[in-house]
């Protein structure tokens, strides 16, 4: 294109007071607040500019730069942060925001966000309160802990719990229990941050009661146990039990913290699962402290609960960090319904989606798979292959590293779109559908498709992939 033809373009392009002046009187404009529609129509004249600048283009509209402008008002107003399908079969996906939250944290959440509330007032003396104590007394009898505090995570609770405890002082950990979690989170980044000093023994497979017995001096002030959540040693090992810590810690006048990373408050191994160690059983080994998380095993929103003795836990109030800490509102009223039905486990294993979802029955989930194909087949059975598959599905978020849950899958495959293919478009499709790659396929899990969702992911893959589809 030469110099002149590109000139004669841009002489073309309409300005921008007449292209705002259209989008104003055109109906899909109507929800978009002005400022929004100036700049984006700003935006899609530079860029057809550009363009013509470039040779790539010699067609120019009014209809086009109108297109190009809602286009861009319409990715401006969208949220980023949108609701989507997990297929992945990863029940605690920490990219896929952790754990579903139960119908009665939704629902306390709403009655909290709509009114005012008492977060901070006692209502029987008229008095400032404390936020706390709206789950407080909970944890405490769900946990056997004569004292808790619950702060924005349980990296929070660890920071804190360390800074309170520790700070200018020798923190003894086991090397085997210094770990890194996702986003980096690592005990000795943390520990530096607290103002604790680390003091690593034993090894990394191997560590006894020895180690930390030879490594007291005057300036120990804590053994730190990390529950190994999201890894496994095998072969030749050895740590500490938690009672032997305790034991000699107690015996030196040392206190004892165990971070439990997950945390559960129920013993899964009656459900066919591996045994968890539960909180209550750390608080009746004697540690002093023990946090862990509100949106892993326990099922609720983030937040990080500790839990322990009333003394330490009154410093770890009182400690100044804890105010940076705190969680909302909106978070306790989720915490507090959430708790509030593992009063009654039964209750609990069936309204908490992650109790639900990690212990389905396989009956169960065979139904939702069939359902599922039917589905698939119904809508999309003329541009994809569909079929069943006995897998497994993961518990996620750091919890129970090693187990695989038994499921059956619907695997898919195209003629015309490579598995990569087939997972991108999901992905961007509306709604967002994620699934998994495995073995060359594509995998939607039903363990963690909730109901409902079935015709959703069947219609969208016919959108996605049929062209003569409305």
């Amino acid at each position: 294109m030469s110099e002149t033809d590109k000139n004669k373009l841009l002489r073309r392009l309409p300005g921008v007071d007449h292209l705002l002046a259209l989008a104003q009187k055109e109906e899909r404009f109507e929800p978009i607040p002005r400022s929004v529609i100036l700049a984006s129509v700003r935006t899609a004249i530079d860029s057809i500019r550009k363009k013509i600048l470039d040779g790539k283009t010699d067609e120019i509209t009014v209809t086009l730069v109108l297109e190009a402008a809602y286009k861009t008002a319409s990715e401006k107003i969208a949220p980023n942060l949108v609701s989507l399908i997990n297929a992945t079969g990863v029940v605690l996906h920490t990219n896929l925001g952790r754990a579903l939250l139960c119908e009665e944290a939704l629902d306390n959440i709403q009655t909290v966000a709509r009114t005012y509330s008492n977060l901070e007032l006692n209502v029987k003396t008229g008095k400032r309160g404390i936020r706390y104590q709206a789950v407080e007394e909970l944890i405490c009898e769900l946990t056997g802990a004569p004292s808790a505090i619950a702060v924005n995570n349980n990296a929070g609770a660890v920071l804190l719990a360390l800074n309170t405890i520790a700070e200018g002082k020798e923190a003894v950990v086991s090397r085997g229990e210094l770990v890194e979690i996702g986003g980096s989170f690592r005990v000795p980044d943390v520990m530096a941050k607290s103002g604790g000093i680390l003091r690593e023994v034993g090894t990394t497979n191997r560590t006894h009661l020895r180690d930390y017995e030879g490594a007291i001096n005057e300036k120990t002030g804590l053994f730190l146990k990390v529950h190994a959540s999201n890894y496994k040693i095998q072969g030749f090992t050895a740590d500490v039990p938690l009672k032997e810590l305790v034991d000699l810690g107690h015996s030196k006048g040392i206190l004892i913290m165990e971070d439990l990373g997950s945390g559960t408050l129920i013993d899964f191994s009656q459900y066919g699962l591996p045994s968890e160690p539960p909180v209550s059983a750390s608080v009746k080994t004697g540690a002093d402290v023990v946090t862990f998380s509100g949106d892993k095993l326990l099922g609720g929103p983030q937040a990080g609960i500790i839990v322990g003795n009333k003394e330490t836990i009154d410093r770890i109030k009182s400690n100044p960090m804890t105010r940076a800490l705190r969680i909302d509102k909106l978070t306790l009223a989720a915490l507090e319904s959430t708790l509030r039905l593992y009063l009654d486990e039964k209750e609990a294993m069936e309204k908490i989606p992650t109790l639900r979802m990690l212990t389905m029955d396989p009956g169960r989930i065979r139904k939702k798979a069939d359902r599922l194909l039917a589905a698939v087949k119904m809508h999309a059975g003329s541009v994809v292959t569909a079929e069943l598959a006995d897998m497994n599905s993961r518990p996620g978020g750091g919890s129970f590293p090693e187990l695989m849950l038994p499921t059956r899958c619907v695997t898919l495959s195209s003629e015309t779109l490579s598995v990569s293919g087939l997972e991108k478009r999901m992905r961007l499709s509306n709604p967002a559908i994620i699934g998994r790659i495995e073995d060359n396929r594509y995998i939607l899990d039903p363990r963690t498709i909730q109901d409902g969702q079935e015709e959703i992911i069947a219609t969208t893959l016919s959108r996605i992939l049929d062209p003569n589809a409305p």
